[in-house]
């Protein structure tokens, strides 16, 4: 009697011991969030990504930056990712209208705005975005059908009527922050880039801003890719996106909070 006693008590703490290991094993997994996002949010989402982190312990962010349009058609192709940042509404809406986004979890976070930049020690003449008609070396932009901050620039001197001469001079990079780093280098006269991104640059100078009036709003939708196995986990952190101290860093970078 006693030996069965010893062997039912031996028996409880084995399994008792296999559910506390199960238990901690469990709490210590780790959910991983892949947040498609625009080249431009980069510094500005590492920062409000490293705070949000330290606060939740369980979840690691990993960022995949590309243009919009890029990152739309990988999205679209079945890419994995669980929320999509966009720096316009268009490639966002259209993966709302094939379903690829929740329509239910989505939101307009924060805008943006558009200047014209030169490298920091350069004699350009180029002060305005009119000026670019009479460029003498090259413009870097993003490309107009995929990058965002490309089609703004287009229709910026569409609407100044000199958008033939200047495609004539143009460099197109794959997204914005390779536009940046072209001006940067010295390998352009001038380049259109987001406010956010030139103020993070120490080597170009903002020569001039685009008017509201002289393109379409940029404002950037965020939202929640519906293959995501990890709804819960990435809609606390498209909130916490929307949040004070999430605002506060956005407006740290030059971002308009919406």
């Amino acid at each position: 009697m006693k030996y069965l006693f010893v062997t039912y008590v031996t028996i409880c703490l084995l399994l008792t011991g296999c559910q506390t290991e199960s238990t901690s094993s469990d709490q210590s997994k780790k959910t991983e969030l892949v947040i498609s996002a625009a080249a431009s949010l980069q510094d500005t989402l590492k920062e409000i990504e490293s705070a949000y982190e330290d606060d939740h312990p369980n979840v690691t962010l990993t960022n995949n930056f590309g243009s919009s349009g890029a990152l739309k058609q990988q999205i679209a192709q079945g890419a994995k990712a669980d929320l999509f940042f966009s720096a316009a509404e268009e490639p966002f809406d259209d993966l709302v209208q094939s379903g690829d986004i929740d329509q239910d979890h989505t939101k307009d976070v924060i805008q943006n705005e558009l200047v014209l930049i030169v490298p920091k020690e350069s004699s350009s003449s180029i002060k305005t975005f009119r000026d670019v008609d009479h460029i003498k070396g090259k413009i870097a932009l993003g490309t107009p059908e995929s990058v965002p901050a490309g089609t703004y620039a287009k229709e910026i001197f569409t609407k100044l009527n000199i958008w033939d001469q200047v495609k004539q001079n143009a460099v197109y990079g794959k997204d914005v922050r390779q536009v940046l780093n072209y001006v940067e280098t010295g390998n352009v006269e001038a380049g259109v880039v987001y406010k956010t991104d030139a103020l993070v640059s120490h080597k170009v100078k903002i020569v001039d801003e685009a008017n509201q009036d002289m393109h379409s709003p940029i404002i950037y939708p965020v939202g929640i890719v519906k293959q995501t196995e990890h709804m819960k986990e990435a809609n606390a952190f498209c909130q916490y996106l929307q949040s004070d101290p999430a605002a506060a860093i956005f407006k740290k970078y030059g971002f308009q909070v919406k």
